[in-house]
């Protein structure tokens, strides 16, 4: 016998692991360094459990959506959207979770608040409570975001005069806005692409990634992500300089989104236009945008240097992973080419991601926003460095363009994984911490399980 699911439990159940994920995130979240608990703490252990239960939760929830999607009757995009809604609610208030990114972007808007050369300097040069809030590895080092973000953040500082619990919500309140536009933008890609809307929503938008990064982890790819899909959809219709603008504002918040200009020719080559006039149009806009967009954030061009700004050494990327290995490997051997196995690793990388894209384009040129979403998804997985979150870069684009139902599988499965992948204080992990993080996930799956076998129990009276 089936476990039947319906629209009403999934949104219950996704309600119940992010309402886990928000008390849990309390004693166990990225906090202020006023409010950190010892790891070993029971406060801060039960924090952890609880928030592991939590995603466990949520990551059932959103598969069991899945099947509703899937289903005879989907719901329509507007009920999906008042699931995510219900979802996102209880992380409105909550701590930052799996990272301490938000705290960067508060320091750097109050950097660029105060006129300091925000990519010359990181947010040490900034001083007080609000720098110590950032990552020891980033305090010295400048900022690798676009003017239009910085702005924002500037924006911010004004306002919330520094205080973190004002900053961290201001902020989250902008990743919500992004992940609003991308909600927006995913319905109209789908149809334009022959996707279904509704699985387009459940992949690119109801993905537990997008609730644990984007929205509790505050990110601003949310605000990249939701610009670049209304872009898309503007180039789409009538107004190609409009989507070309969308776009570059989408690649002045962080930099990948800048390939969406390809795209944008693409669509208006596919609607008539002659593919030099398209390409003149396109870069036309997208320069003018970015001379205005500089200038009214008052930041400088600073950020084009930006781009080669460090990567963490305990980052997992592919590129550096192997690099590590050549390295110890070239260590052991004596070798004095060990330091540039890293280096060569990372650009080799990204020359393997220049030809995937040229490739992708090359096979998929009918279908931009398809090449775009795996041109994206070969940027974060062949870059060097790679976050949890990165994945949404191309699935975002990948949900609204395929219509296969295996590679949304794929991309479902890869999902599942990645959010289970960081501590929600954004820290390294120790066994301690791995223990109970994996028992934390283990009672949910328990309590999934319980209520699984009352579900197939047979009631008195009721037919089997």
């Amino acid at each position: 016998m089936a476990f039947p699911v319906d629209l009403r439990r999934c949104q219950i159940l996704g309600l119940a692991g992010t309402a886990c994920l928000a008390l849990g995130g309390e004693t166990a979240g990225a906090l202020p360094v006023a409010d950190l608990l010892h790891p070993a703490s029971v406060h801060a252990a039960l924090g952890l459990v609880g928030v592991y239960f939590g995603v466990v939760l949520l990551i059932a929830a959103w598969a069991l959506l899945g099947r509703v999607v899937r289903g005879p009757g989907p719901p329509a995009p507007r009920a999906l959207l008042l699931v995510l809604a219900t979802w996102a609610a209880p992380l409105l208030l909550a701590p930052p979770l799996f990272s301490r990114d938000v705290y960067s972007y508060l320091a750097q808007g109050a950097m660029v608040e105060a006129h300091m050369d925000v990519y010359v300097h990181g947010p040490s040069r900034l001083g007080g409570p609000l720098a110590d809030e950032v990552a020891p590895l980033w305090r010295h080092t400048g900022a690798p975001y676009g003017p239009v973000f910085l702005a924002v953040a500037a924006a911010l500082s004004g306002p919330t005069r520094g205080e973190l619990p004002a900053g961290v919500f201001g902020m989250r309140l902008v990743a919500l806005a992004g992940v609003a536009l991308m909600a927006a933008a995913l319905p109209r890609l789908a149809r334009h692409n022959g996707a279904d809307p509704s699985a387009a929503l459940w992949l690119g938008a109801l993905n537990p990634l997008v609730v644990l990064h984007l929205i509790a982890g505050a990110h601003n790819d949310a605000v990249m992500l939701g610009l670049l899909g209304v872009g898309l959809v503007a180039a789409l219709g009538r107004w190609p300089v409009l989507g070309a603008v969308l776009v570059t504002l989408a690649a002045l918040v962080k930099a990948p989104a800048v390939l969406g200009l390809a795209a944008v020719v693409v669509l208006q080559v596919r609607a008539g236009r002659g593919p030099a006039k398209a390409l003149v149009t396109t870069t036309a806009a997208a320069a003018a945008t970015t001379v205005a967009a500089t200038a009214a954030a008052g930041t400088g061009y600073g950020w084009v240097g930006a781009l080669n700004t460090p990567v963490s050494p305990q980052n997992w990327a592919l590129t550096t992973l192997l690099g590590r290995a050549t390295r110890a490997l070239l260590e052991h051997l004596g070798s004095d080419l060990a330091p540039l196995a890293v280096p060569a690793w990372h650009a080799l990388g990204i020359v393997a991601a220049a030809v995937v894209i040229v490739l992708t384009w090359l096979r998929l040129r009918p279908r931009p926003v398809y090449a775009l979403g795996l041109s994206l998804a070969a940027v974060a997985a062949l870059g060097p460095a790679i976050r949890p979150w990165y994945a949404l870069w191309g699935l975002f684009l990948i949900a609204a363009a395929t219509p296969s139902t295996s590679v949304r599988h794929r991309m479902a499965a890869v999902t599942g994984v990645l959010a289970l992948c960081v501590l929600p204080s954004g820290g390294p992990a120790d066994t301690g911490q791995l223990v109970l993080a994996v028992s934390g996930g283990a009672l949910a799956v328990v309590v999934l399980w319980q209520a699984h076998q009352a579900e197939l129990a047979p009631v008195p009276g009721r037919p089997a």
